[in-house]
């Protein structure tokens, strides 16, 4: 587990090749690309704690628990960082509002169980039959509807709230995306909310008291979970973007390694969720698979997992200053506002990238009424309520689009009128929303 063979004299890599994850480069280098992981997956990782009221230092210590975890489950095969995952974002906001933070750490405990439970059915039988429940059309759909949902609470609960700091933060963002290529063009977010920050405190938008109280070292903050299983129809989606991501990332970290990794979707989804059901447990956000730590192996050729090793507990080490979470405490919402604003977005653009990458038809009438509808409900945000069960806007959406795929396929065969069938797999992309 912890030995890996040295790649070539451990200094340089050549051009045609590439650090295998059995491999790593020496240590010094090792290191620090390990330190790049972790400002890779920061800027996106504390902003989920932030947006829904978790603690910032919980989920930092369950990110870096969570990426060894991966790591021993998938036995040092894929190479992942675990980082928060923005789907639950919709979820933990409705379930905070209608109950408590300990729901919201239920329901994301819920969730995290029954994907690692998908992980192991994904083991058995493979991972055909997920393409033909969520073809692309259907899984686009799901994805981007998550997205629109938040939207309307990016103006309202961070934007409005200080707009010229949320307009700058998101020029900045923009620009930095625009001029820089490599790392600083993958960690664009990170360097908006530095700016934004900055911005901030010059406008006196900023209270230092929680963090010159705040101790350098001491555990972080921990909450648990509280079951109301009412709550839980509004978690379900997530499970699918989960997928989507969870695929989509093993599948192009076995293309850049030249490698078939479709064998380890099984174990990559039992860790992912076991990570997620571990940190709801003590008060941490959810976590998903990074793309952004993706793009750093891309751009660096090393896909070493003792690099992964190195961010995790890194990450683990910074948990354990409160005054780190202080600070992340006193980012101000319209700093978040300016964040919100490119974050969400992107979430429905990863959605419409799966029907592009799908080549979804949209001149069949089953795919527009299937994306239309679901898109619908969802940025109106529908509610609907059955005894102690709430269904929400993306869980009412998600049904749909299930429902109307399959149901007008079935009508179609029944009459004789459907016409060309769908991909046989859906498309994932290779990053997260």
């Amino acid at each position: 587990m912890f030995r890996w063979r040295l790649h070539g004299d451990g200094r340089t890599i050549a051009p045609d090749a590439i650090v295998r994850p059995e491999e790593r480069l020496a240590w010094p280098l090792t290191i620090g690309i390990g330190a790049q992981h972790v400002i890779a997956m920061f800027g996106a990782t504390f902003l989920v704690p932030v947006i829904t009221g978790f603690p910032p230092s919980t989920t930092l210590l369950f990110s870096g628990i969570g990426t060894l975890l991966f790591l021993v489950i998938t036995r040092n095969k894929v190479p992942s960082y675990l980082g928060s995952s923005f789907a639950f974002i919709a979820p933990i906001t409705a379930s905070t509002q209608a109950d408590s933070m300990g729901a919201a750490l239920g329901g994301v405990m819920v969730t995290g169980v029954l994907l690692a439970l998908l992980g192991l059915l994904v083991q058995k039988i493979g991972t055909g039959w997920i393409g033909r429940l969520m073809p692309p059309v259907v899984m686009g759909s799901i994805v981007a509807l998550i997205g629109l949902n938040l939207v309307p609470t990016a103006y309202s609960d961070n934007f409005s709230k200080s707009p010229l700091t949320a307009t700058l933060t998101l020029l900045s963002i923009l620009l930095c995306t625009a001029l820089f290529r490599g790392l600083l063009g993958r960690i664009s977010v990170l360097i908006g909310v530095v700016v934004g920050y900055t911005i901030s405190v010059l406008r006196g938008e900023v209270d230092f008291t929680p963090v010159r109280e705040a101790a350098w070292l001491g555990l972080p903050e921990f909450h648990h979970p509280e079951f109301n299983l009412g709550l839980l129809p509004i978690f379900l989606p997530v499970i699918v973007v989960l997928l989507a991501e969870n695929v989509g990332h093993v599948t192009s970290v076995g293309t850049m390694t030249g490698r078939n990794l479709d064998h380890m979707v099984g174990r990559t989804l039992t860790a992912d969720g076991l990570a997620t059901a571990l940190s709801a447990g003590f008060g941490g956000s959810p976590t998903t698979t990074y793309g952004e730590n993706i793009g750093v192996m891309s751009a660096t050729r090393v896909y070493s997992t003792a690099a992964y090793w190195v961010a995790g507990l890194v990450a683990i080490l910074l948990a354990m200053s409160p005054k780190v979470g202080a600070v992340i405490n006193t980012i101000t919402p319209g700093v978040l506002g300016g964040v919100t604003f490119v974050l969400y977005g992107l979430i429905a653009i990863v959605g419409f990238r799966m029907w592009i990458d799908g080549r979804v038809d949209f001149s069949r009438p089953v795919n527009q009424m299937t994306a239309g509808v679901a898109l619908v409900i969802a940025i109106a945000d529908l509610h609907w309520e059955i005894g102690s069960f709430a269904f929400t806007g993306i869980a009412l959406g998600t049904m749909a689009a299930l429902a109307i795929y399959h149901g007008m396929r079935m009508i179609g065969r029944a009459t004789g009128t459907e016409r060309v069938s769908e991909p046989a797999e859906a498309v994932v992309p290779d990053h997260e929303g």
